[in-house]
């Protein structure tokens, strides 16, 4: 499964990443935009130099030992700047070229980039090769400002888009925070309707008016299967148990023939397993309800050794052996009623299940105990505990025990798990 994230950081996260990335190539963008804008004012600059240079040249009349002596003065104070006679014929073009040499200023600088501007002119009719050239400077500098700008914006960004997102979502998301609240704190076997708060936000109220219609839904649907199915099973109790008075009697009538007798005894059989049924189905309602809220400190120590008591001649009658290893103490705050009815249905599932000869063990640790019986094949575990499933053909048996079973521990937040193991089949009840 996938690391969960809230709704409200993934697009912080793809903010992050896309101005990341913008940030990324902005910076190079910058630098070449800037190198641009720098040499292009540095060309302007040289020739307006030149131009000025040239025409000053031009107007004063310099002899030739005039020209190298300023040329001799401007190599001094003015690196760069040439003033040569040129030796071919004048090319009316201006070039733009860049060098590469070492600063004579500061010989630790290393090299430096020259920006660099060559003309022609004419002076008293002799052709010269003007040349001027400017330091671009450390480019590096400028360069390393803009990336640390740039990344310290990218940091404001995204420092004051994470607190300008938690103080609108405070206020956005405060009502869908509420409605969450109610829905965890809601249950559906105590409440009968639920409050959810005004949202000013259309799509949570649109989906707190959802809520509502489908909780209130719920409730109605749920409180008519659980009057039904109460109203059901208290019904069928009196008339299930008058039909069993009356046929106890008819049983125990002595002039009745050996044939009405079979047909008394084959009615008998299906008419206790329908009691159990009812009676089962009507403990199992009550615990799918939260019915049984009553708790206090019990050991299962000694529910499991009052319930073995209790099966003994069920015990004898079948010829099973039964190891007896509950030793440690299981202290656990619940509804006495309701751990006797899983002790009682996890034994009884037990000897019902266990061929005449077999064996039976009962044992308890610190958190759990286990109850194992001696059978042939592996139980399918898919509807074991499925209502009115049955693992055998036992007619007896009323198919809910074992649901019962798993209604209980989850009540109390327990685990039920079965195995098998070396022809024994093993009923697990942890507590942690």
């Amino acid at each position: 499964m996938e690391t969960m994230t809230k709704l409200l950081n993934r697009p912080l996260k793809a903010f992050a990443l896309y101005a990341l990335l913008v940030l990324l190539i902005s910076v190079p963008v910058y630098v070449l935009v800037v190198d641009y804008i720098w040499t292009s004012e540095l060309d302007e600059n040289n020739w307006l130099t030149l131009e000025h240079t040239k025409q000053r040249l031009q107007t004063k009349q310099f002899t030739p030992a005039e020209i190298e002596n300023i040329n001799h003065i401007w190599g001094e104070l003015q690196p760069g700047v040439l003033i040569v006679r040129a030796e071919n014929k004048i090319s009316f073009q201006d070039s733009v070229y860049e060098a590469i040499r070492p600063n004579e200023y500061d010989e630790d600088d290393g090299e430096d980039r020259f920006r660099g501007l060559k003309s022609y002119t004419e002076i008293n009719g002799v052709p010269y090769a003007l040349t001027i050239e400017t330091n671009v400077e450390e480019s590096d500098e400028t360069f390393i400002a803009i990336a640390a700008v740039t990344l310290l914006f990218f940091i404001l960004l995204i420092v004051g888009f994470i607190l300008l997102n938690r103080r609108i979502a405070a206020k956005s998301w405060h009502s869908f925070y509420q409605t969450m609240s109610s829905l965890k704190s809601f249950e559906l076997s105590k409440d009968m309707s639920i409050n959810l708060p005004e949202s000013d936000i259309q799509e949570f109220q649109e989906l707190n008016q959802s809520l509502h219609q489908l909780i209130t839904n719920s409730v109605s649907t749920f409180q008519r299967q659980k009057s039904f199915t109460e109203n059901a099973s208290h019904e069928l109790q009196t008339p299930i148990a008058l039909l069993k008075s009356k046929l106890d009697l008819l049983i125990q009538q002595k002039n009745i023939s050996p044939e009405i007798s079979e047909i008394l005894n084959s009615i008998d059989a299906p008419l206790s397993r329908l009691s159990r049924i009812n009676k089962n189905l009507l403990v199992l309602v009550k615990v799918e309800n939260h019915q049984y809220s009553d708790k206090e400190q019990i050991d299962i120590k000694d529910y499991l050794i009052s319930a073995i008591t209790v099966f003994e001649d069920y015990l004898d009658e079948k010829q099973i052996q039964l190891s007896n290893s509950v030793e440690q103490s299981i202290m656990v705050n619940a509804n006495a009623f309701l751990i006797e009815t899983l002790i009682h249905n996890l034994l009884s599932n037990a000897i019902r299940h266990t061929p005449k000869g077999g064996q039976i063990m009962v044992s308890s640790h610190q958190a759990s105990f286990q109850v194992m019986n001696s059978g042939t094949e592996r139980l399918d575990e898919s509807r074991l505990f499925e209502r009115f499933s049955t693992t055998t053909k036992d007619k007896v048996s009323s198919g809910l025990g074992l649901a019962i079973i798993q209604e209980i521990a989850k009540k109390y937040g327990w685990r039920v798990t079965y195995n098998f193991e070396s022809n024994f089949h093993v009923f697990s009840v942890s507590l942690a």
